[in-house]
């Protein structure tokens, strides 16, 4: 018998799904973001042989890559993004100031969560900074879409927050 995936809420059968979430940098919530791309990684494959080996090789991990994450939201006046953009390249703030070295990089934390908002997963991303940032789309008078604004984060890293445990999901009582 396979072991169950859910512990706590022994009779939850369906996975998380995938569009409850929410962003935090700084100890606050994000506002408006509407996208996070996935957490991944790739270990690259180092190949190897013995001279006294049969004619098949051995392979053993290498260098581990972790992917950059695009975060997007809809255009509004929150300045979060472009300001966290700014930090590694300000156009016009003067020679020796285009970028802020003291601090550039910002840990995240990634929270998934289940369908009665309560947090069930959360990933802590490490040493993040913005390779990236689309502050306006495509302008199209003909079309009938939010404005989107985009970063992309490079990051040294991520692992899950095993303090955040799996929640005891409330159950619906009628009124009476």
């Amino acid at each position: 018998m396979p072991a169950p995936q859910f512990v706590v809420n022994a009779n939850r059968f369906d996975p998380y799904k995938n569009f409850k979430f929410r962003v935090k940098w700084d100890g606050r919530y994000v506002a408006g973001i509407s996208k996070v791309g996935a957490l991944k990684r790739t270990t690259e494959v180092v190949e190897h042989r013995e001279g006294g080996d049969p004619s098949s090789g051995r392979s053993s991990p290498g260098q581990t890559k972790y992917e950059a994450i695009a975060l997007e939201r809809g255009v509004t006046h929150d300045k979060d993004f472009e300001q966290w953009a700014n930090k590694v390249w300000n156009y016009g703030s003067g020679l020796g100031s285009e970028v802020s070295l003291k601090d550039f990089r910002k840990d995240i934390i990634i929270e998934l969560m289940n369908e009665a908002g309560q947090v069930a997963i959360a990933y802590k991303v490490y040493r993040c900074w913005v390779s990236e940032f689309t502050a306006l789309p495509d302008l199209d008078a003909s079309a009938n879409e939010v404005a989107i604004q985009m970063i992309t984060l490079q990051n040294e890293g991520w692992e899950r927050d095993y303090d955040v445990a799996e929640p005891s999901e409330p159950s619906f009582v009628e009124p009476t």
